[in-house]
């Protein structure tokens, strides 16, 4: 059960009305009903392993409290809490990558040590709800919040159906004290979530899932097409993972606005991005500022006698741990590397930190804006090409093909309406740049009728693209 899906949508609207008509008057029935449907949720994705999120959820729940209220044992607690969530997530997710590279080290030497793989199955979600476990942890530890004891409220932050599978990493100290008061129905902010329900649907039905038909065709069909083919692959596999996460990620937020909650924003029109440090500020904006904060700086901090090379050093191993989360395959591990490694120029000239000026202050970039834009999304588009390959040699084979005369002849896939498609969905983006999602006509003075005919053509085109194109997952559930 995905949010584009009919078994979803019959989901919230019963859970809706439940929510708001029959328990309106009683906010702890409204937690409960939140848990309840959470692990129904998650039941319907995959029944087998809800066991283990209730488990890790009561161990750290417990943990919590212990953790606050001891001095002698505190930080021997978290160390437990921490070794049991990052054991978990390495066992499921990482533990037939580690037995697999072995054989392989092995088998390379001529040395035969067939180690078995265990039959694993990976609980969904399980990157998300671990991280937020961990910095539940970090936090009561540091003082920032202080252990929820009401077991409902602990649960529902860990499992919370509309950011369980693909988040937004939430923290605690921002999503619990929502859930310990009354939420009253807010029809500004319901309608508000609507719109980014829309526009989320539009975005992964009809932008995400089409270029999903070419880019998967180029990408399984490598050596069968021309350079310059091989360069629109990326560009729309590029494309596609943008719209196909943010578009969950708008749904997400939009689906907590209609029960009244507002959750973290993940994407800020990240392909906008002046250099890499602004583009990772504005792409997967909840992961990037949970490793930021409890990766980076304590690295940061504890290198800073090294200057640079410091600087450096914590910046490539943030970064390779961001690849690594993404899940078991050598080609996550050299993506987050490469992308370390692209902040050096900016650590070695200062600029690392250094915003660039607001984009929305005038309507067009000027030409080096223009060159900046256009020359981190190139690097960013041509590094997704490893995200993209089962295996790093297929990923550089691909580069190689790229890299022949045949770059300057026209591709031999031209999808015309398709590039028409996401030329206005980029137009659109540009000019809503400076809002929270595209057509988001909040404070914009556009007229009833107009705005009306807006989402009546994006519902037209969801349900059109709907029915032609194939029922897809999100990319990011996966992982």
């Amino acid at each position: 059960m995905i949010f584009n899906s009919f078994p979803f949508l019959f989901f919230f609207a019963a859970f809706f009305f439940l929510y708001w008509i029959a328990l309106k008057k009683n906010f702890k029935l409204q937690n409960l009903l939140l848990l309840v449907g959470s692990y129904f949720f998650y039941c319907w994705a995959d029944w087998r392993l809800l066991s283990y999120l209730i488990v890790v959820s009561v161990i750290n729940y417990y943990l919590g409290i212990y953790i606050e209220r001891s001095t002698k044992y505190r930080r021997l607690l978290l160390n437990i809490g921490l070794v049991q969530n990052l054991g978990g997530l390495i066992f499921f997710k990482y533990f037939n990558f580690f037995i697999d590279s072995v054989n392989r080290i092995f088998s390379e030497a001529d040395i035969n040590v067939n180690l078995q793989l265990l039959n694993i199955i990976v609980p969904l979600g399980i990157s998300f709800f671990t991280f937020r476990l961990i910095s539940y942890l970090l936090d009561i530890d540091k003082g920032k919040i202080i252990a929820t004891k009401d077991w409902v409220i602990f649960f529902v932050y860990i499992s919370f159906f509309p950011t369980l599978l693909s988040g937004p990493i939430d923290k605690a100290k921002t999503f619990i004290p929502q859930l310990e008061k009354p939420r009253i129905f807010d029809y500004a902010l319901a309608t508000a979530g609507l719109r980014q329900v829309l526009w989320g649907l539009f975005k992964k039905i009809v932008i995400a899932d089409s270029c999903a038909i070419v880019s998967n065709q180029i990408f399984n069909n490598y050596h069968s097409y021309n350079s310059s083919t091989l360069v629109l692959g990326a560009f729309l596999y590029s494309v596609q993972i943008y719209t196909d996460f943010s578009g969950y990620s708008d749904m997400a937020i939009g689906f907590s606005r209609l029960i009244g909650f507002n959750i973290t924003k993940n994407f800020d029109f990240p392909f906008f991005a002046q250099n890499i440090a602004e583009y990772w500020r504005k792409w997967h904006m909840s992961l990037t500022s949970w490793l930021t904060e409890y990766v980076f700086t304590p690295l940061s901090i504890s290198l800073r006698n090294y200057d640079n090379l410091g600087l450096i050093v914590a910046i490539i191993i943030n970064f390779t741990l961001c690849g690594i989360w993404h899940g078991p395959n050598w080609t996550y591990v050299l993506f987050g590397f490469l992308h370390g490694c692209y902040f050096i120029p900016l650590i070695l000239n200062g600029t690392m930190n250094k915003r660039k000026k607001k984009l929305k202050d005038r309507f067009l970039p000027t030409l080096k804006e223009s060159v900046s834009i256009l020359s981190t999304f190139t690097l960013v588009m041509l590094t997704f090409v490893i995200f993209r390959c089962e295996s790093i040699g297929k990923a550089f084979d691909y580069y190689k093909c790229i890299l022949n005369p045949s770059f300057f002849k026209l591709p031999e896939l031209r999808p015309t309406f398709l590039f028409s498609l996401v030329f206005v969905f980029f137009i659109v983006e540009w000019i809503f740049r400076d809002k929270e999602y595209g057509f988001n006509f909040e404070r914009v003075h556009v007229a009833k009728p107009l705005r009306f005919c807006v989402y009546i053509i994006l519902s037209y085109s969801i349900l059109f693209s709907y029915r032609f194109h194939q029922h897809s997952e999100f990319i990011y559930i996966q992982f």
